[in-house]
């Protein structure tokens, strides 16, 4: 469920920026969303704090003009190929990290690999927490059943104690009530004289 007004859509990567953009969206009370992947703006926020990108050095061009028996066209699509990848895998660790959904990347060998990890371990964390849940249940079951045991056992006890107090009484050649309490019967048994 979206709490309203409290999501940042801020474009990725996060790396980008030169403010630490995950302590900013914790101390304002915001979840990051990258605005790349979602085109949706419900329960965006108004108030969100500045950021400023980082004045990256200007990325070398690699010019690819197919000569010396170099394929320009294969070259420039595995460039493409290896730039859609990075980008997949820059998602998937944005989605670890908790400030944008996990999507399947759809394309990438290695985003995809890196999406099935991290599937599987998000099925493994909600395994453990239903056999953590299950067994929660299990071990209240056992503590009623054991309240209910000892409460059982208490009669038991108390009459095993009342039989031997009375024939400690009879031996001494006491009376006592056949329906005399505990108490009443440890009471005259204290009384009894010391031989």
């Amino acid at each position: 469920m979206i709490m309203s007004n409290k999501i940042w859509y801020l474009p990725g990567p996060f790396h980008q920026y030169r403010e630490d953009v995950k302590a900013l969206a914790k101390e304002h009370g915001l979840r990051i969303v990258d605005a790349n992947v979602t085109e949706d703006r419900e329960g965006e926020a108004v108030d969100v704090p500045e950021v400023t990108l980082r004045q990256a050095a200007p990325a070398p061009v690699l010019l690819i003009d197919g000569q010396d028996g170099v394929d320009g066209a294969a070259l420039q699509e595995l460039i493409d190929k290896l730039n859609a990848e990075r980008d997949g895998i820059v998602l998937l660790i944005e989605a670890a990290e908790g400030l944008a959904p996990l999507v399947h990347p759809g394309a990438g060998e290695l985003p995809i690999r890196l999406f099935d990890a991290l599937t599987a371990i998000h099925e493994g964390v909600t395994a453990l927490k239903a056999k953590r849940d299950e067994l929660v249940g299990e071990v209240e079951s056992l503590g009623s059943e054991v309240a209910r045991l000892k409460a059982l056992a208490e009669p038991v006890d108390n009459a095993e104690k009342i039989a031997g107090l009375k024939a400690q009484l009879d031996a001494a050649g006491v009376q006592y009530r056949a329906n005399a309490s505990l108490d009443a019967l440890e009471k005259a048994v204290a009384e009894l004289p010391k031989s």
